[in-house]
């Protein structure tokens, strides 16, 4: 027989695209995450934390009035959540949260112990997304630890001495695998993985040397500078300037008011050239006057009614002189900084909204609720918020085939309403989450 010699022109390979990550690749992958509340000393930190919180810490003026760093979880402020209460009239209620801490000043040259810097620097590498606070404001009675005021030289400091410890960690990662060479040399698997570590150190701290923070080594321009495997790495290294940032730029009352500042613009360039993130602009002097007010004549001893009385007070304040207070806002943009976000159980029993990093998967999901959701998870009955809303009731959703079953594989929406099914080998009995009423 005779052969064909034309040549097979073989199809091309299929070429598989990695999925280009974004910011919330960094860092913990955790529903428990905090966010930490840094600047120079006497910017008015302590001021923002203790009217997030309602609680008194001290903040005087001076230096390091703050020395351990003070937590509290505050909730965080949804009018879906509110829908959802005043539909169910729940006999409980549970607020999503967000857990924020108060770190103490650091001043130039903490990277190198300044102003006990190690121990205030070991308070920020603990927590999840750094807040920012920058002074705006002239006040001659609050002492400036650098005597002027200059928001931008602030935040320059205080970058110029994350990125220095960064570097510090960065140089003993590469001493410690330079020391381990040989042995990890030894042995096949061992030699691939020392030099894809090595690859990444190297390369992170040729970018910390050029000035550049690690977070925007990722979602940031065209191409990413950071790898899967670097991030891994990175993610273990638990990086100051890997960290997510918001600035808040604390202004006068008059200036709040007014919505001008002469160092709004430069601070906005500032950040913009750094690689963008939210600046917040608010009056610590006024939250705290806000805080600070009471209502009625004072022969009221309800606490509740009191604290009613003064939110009508402060509210008209506020109206009055055309202005709101920044806190929501700020614990909003704080909460979505670290990449969280919350799935509701809604019923007449418990309306809770559940806190979850953005990707948890159902069955994830599921686990923050209790363990055993997560290891006898069977499917999760789903419904979007907006749809709840819309149609009023779990049955007109389903009417309108909006409701749905969803898998193992499914990741988790902001404002999901979820009903879990689960199943146990142990107990008889089938334990399920908060089921919205029909």
């Amino acid at each position: 027989l005779a052969q064909d010699c034309r040549s097979v022109t073989m199809p091309p390979k299929k070429v598989v695209e990695e999925e280009r990550l974004g910011p919330w690749a960094l860092g913990k992958f955790s529903s428990r995450l905090k966010v930490g509340i840094v600047g120079l000393p006497n910017v008015g930190k302590s001021t923002l934390y203790n009217t997030l919180t309602k609680c008194s810490i001290p903040a005087e003026n001076f230096p390091f009035c703050t020395i351990e760093p003070n937590e509290t979880r505050v909730n965080v402020p949804d009018e879906r959540f509110d829908w959802l209460v005043e539909k169910h009239q729940p006999k409980s209620i549970v607020h999503p949260w967000l857990e924020i801490c108060d770190i103490a000043g650091l001043v130039k040259g903490a990277a190198q112990g300044a102003g006990l810097g190690n121990a205030f620097l070991s308070h920020i590498r603990a927590v999840d997304g750094i807040v920012h606070v920058m002074r705006a404001f002239e006040d001659p009675d609050i002492v400036h630890v650098e005597d002027r005021v200059d928001p931008v030289d602030d935040i320059e400091i205080i970058s110029n001495e994350l990125r220095q410890k960064d570097l510090e960690a960065i140089e003993r990662k590469l001493a410690d695998l330079n020391r381990d060479k040989t042995r990890m040399n030894s042995n096949p698997a061992n030699k691939k993985e020392w030099e894809a570590e090595f690859a990444t150190v190297n390369k992170v701290k040729e970018w910390l040397e050029a000035g550049k923070e690690v977070r925007l080594g990722v979602g940031c321009g065209d191409a990413d500078a950071w790898s899967t495997k670097d991030i891994q790495y990175i993610n273990e290294y638990q990086l100051l300037t890997s960290k997510p940032v918001i600035y808040l730029v604390n202004l006068s009352e008059d200036d709040y008011k007014r919505k001008k500042n002469k160092w709004l613009k430069p601070i906005h360039d500032w950040v913009k050239a750094h690689g963008g993130a939210a600046i917040l602009p608010f009056s610590g002097e006024l939250e705290a006057k806000l805080q600070d007010m009471s209502g009625g004549d004072g022969t009221e001893s309800d606490p509740v009614k009191m604290e009613a009385n003064a939110d009508i007070v402060r509210a008209e304040y506020l109206k009055e002189n055309g202005m709101v207070s920044a806190l929501p806002k700020i614990v909003v943009t704080s909460f979505k900084m670290v990449h969280l976000q919350y799935f509701f159980t809604a019923g007449p029993d418990e309306v809770r909204g559940w806190v979850v990093r953005k990707g948890f998967t159902a069955p994830q999901g599921a686990g923050v609720i209790h363990t055993d959701f997560e290891q006898g998870f069977i499917c999760a009955e789903v419904m979007a918020f907006a749809d709840l809303k819309e149609h009023g009731t779990e049955l007109e959703v389903k009417a309108k085939g909006r409701y749905r079953q969803e898998g193992k594989t499914y990741i988790l929406q902001d404002g999901d309403v979820i009903f879990y099914k689960f199943n146990v080998t142990t107990p008889k009995k089938t334990l399920m989450g908060g089921k919205t009423s029909k």
